[in-house]
């Protein structure tokens, strides 16, 4: 029960942050960027604006993700963001769950295909790399 209550007043702390007032100045690399730069911004852009290397020859353009959160009213939707990263919302250009464009690296199993310790913690690692993703995006976000 105590973990629950600190986990839940850990995500509160971290919702309510504002991404201008984090502290990713200097030196210290944003392992969210970094990742993002790796998987995502050959289609969306390094700047997260839909302009990739690959959006000519895309069939449907890359989204621009810098606009999430202003195209959900002024919320960004985390867990459906989530969800698109990690396969449970399809997105057709991302590709089919089994094989996403940007590899198994950030695929979570199904519910119930969890089969041993080595898999949970594969889903472990993708999820912290999600996260990443997720906190990068929210950095950029237009006001």
């Amino acid at each position: 029960m105590l973990v629950g209550l600190f986990a839940g007043i850990g995500a509160g702390a971290w919702a309510q942050d504002r991404p201008q007032d984090r502290a990713y100045l200097g030196k210290r690399e944003d392992i969210g960027k970094r990742i993002y730069g790796v998987r995502c911004a050959i289609c969306h852009g390094i700047d997260g604006k839909g302009r990739g290397a690959y959006k000519d020859v895309l069939k449907v353009a890359p989204a621009d993700l810098t606009t999430i959160a202003k195209r959900n009213n002024g919320v960004f939707p985390v867990e459906r963001v989530n969800q698109v990263i990690d396969g449970r919302e399809a997105i057709a250009t991302h590709g089919p769950r089994e094989m996403p464009i940007w590899g198994t690296e950030l695929s979570i199993r199904p519910p119930g295909r969890v089969d041993s310790a080595g898999d949970a913690d594969e889903d472990a690692f993708a999820r912290s790399r999600i996260f990443a993703i997720i906190d990068y995006l929210l950095l950029i976000q237009e006001k």
